[in-house]
């Protein structure tokens, strides 16, 4: 008999994990990917989005008929429309202009209101957080998401994401790497692990422009370069990554992000986003240094659809210096 989910909000988690088997052959370890492009939104946002208005309704700070209000560059700002639309809130949200214009379409789509603002510095006033805070606290009846410091987020994947990945690798696990945008995704994953099983590896995989990889590697906020990498990478700790238990990190420059998306597609048929293939590649290169028989598991956050006129456009690709050129895996 199949089974059904009473509405959208139960439609969100148990995500299947699966073998990349094509990279994991070539590597010589498991790498798995937790298909987080498979929630009703299509991206790993799903989660906290749920998390974050469900506590907001039961304390009572949201009601049918409120406003839920967000910074954010694209997918929990997605989550929250759909989410917000299936109770009846509005939904207000502020963007960096740097952003896939994919994510500002589906946003209207849904009928969110939409701000996109400068993609400025956090210590700017007009840097999408700061601006989104001011609006929640001036409209009636309005939360801020508030997804980087509300910790509710970070519980989400403590409560749900961690646990299923425990479910469907169990003792087998050896090592757990994704990105961190908010933190609230390798924090509350890792520390689900780690109460399982002390001796998971977690490995942080961080873009070019962020301070994250500095941080956990030397205790700064230092970064080098630049990325196009959309919704991670941050150039300060959150409360939800403030205590993650991270023990390693990796960098992963723009041109293997964009190798791995367009290896994943043509060998492990999976069209994802650049946080995807970031973290993919980022796994790949910790599985290499990981014994024989080792099973890695990373996040595949998002689908490329809402990358195409970027990660998978040819003039854009060629524009950036970052068009695709290699057949095999030596880009890692």
């Amino acid at each position: 008999m199949l089974q059904h989910s009473t509405d959208v909000f139960a439609a969100i988690g148990d995500t299947p994990t699966i073998r990349l088997n094509e990279l994991s052959q070539a590597v010589g370890r498991s790498i798995f990917g937790k298909c987080e492009f498979m929630n009703p939104s299509g991206s790993v946002k799903d989660r906290a989005a749920k998390a974050i208005i469900e506590d907001a309704v039961a304390r009572g700070r949201l009601k049918p008929g409120g406003t839920i209000v967000e910074g954010t560059a694209g997918n929990t700002g997605i989550a929250l429309s759909m989410l917000g639309n299936a109770l009846g809130c509005r939904t207000v949200i502020f963007i960096p202009d740097d952003q896939a214009h994919e994510k500002v379409d589906i946003l209207r789509a849904y009928g969110a209101e939409v701000n996109v603002v400068p993609s400025v510095a956090f210590a700017d006033e007009r840097n999408y957080y700061h601006q989104a805070r001011r609006h929640a606290e001036v409209v009636p009846g309005a939360i801020w998401a508030d997804q980087f410091n509300n910790t509710v987020n970070r519980r989400a994947h403590f409560a749900t994401t961690g646990p299923e990945i425990w479910a469907a690798l169990g003792d087998e696990l050896t090592a757990f790497v994704t990105s961190a945008g908010t933190g609230g995704t390798i924090a509350g994953v890792a520390a689900a692990l780690k109460e399982r099983k002390p001796g998971v590896r977690v490995v942080l995989a961080d873009p070019m422009g962020s301070s994250l990889y500095s941080h956990v590697k030397e205790g700064t906020l230092d970064f080098e370069g630049d990325s196009v990498a959309e919704g991670i990478g941050i150039k300060r700790i959150t409360e939800n990554f403030k205590h993650a238990p991270i023990d390693d990190a990796v960098r992963v420059d723009d041109r293997t992000m964009v190798e791995m998306a367009h290896y994943l597609a043509r060998s492990e048929g999976l069209l994802l986003g650049g946080s995807s293939a970031l973290n993919v590649s980022a796994a790949a290169r910790v599985a290499r240094s990981l014994p024989a028989g080792s099973a890695i598991v990373t996040m595949l956050c998002d689908g490329g659809q809402r990358s195409m006129s970027r990660l998978y456009n040819e003039a854009w690709l060629a524009a950036h210096e970052l068009a695709p050129r290699c057949s095999d895996l030596s880009f890692l």
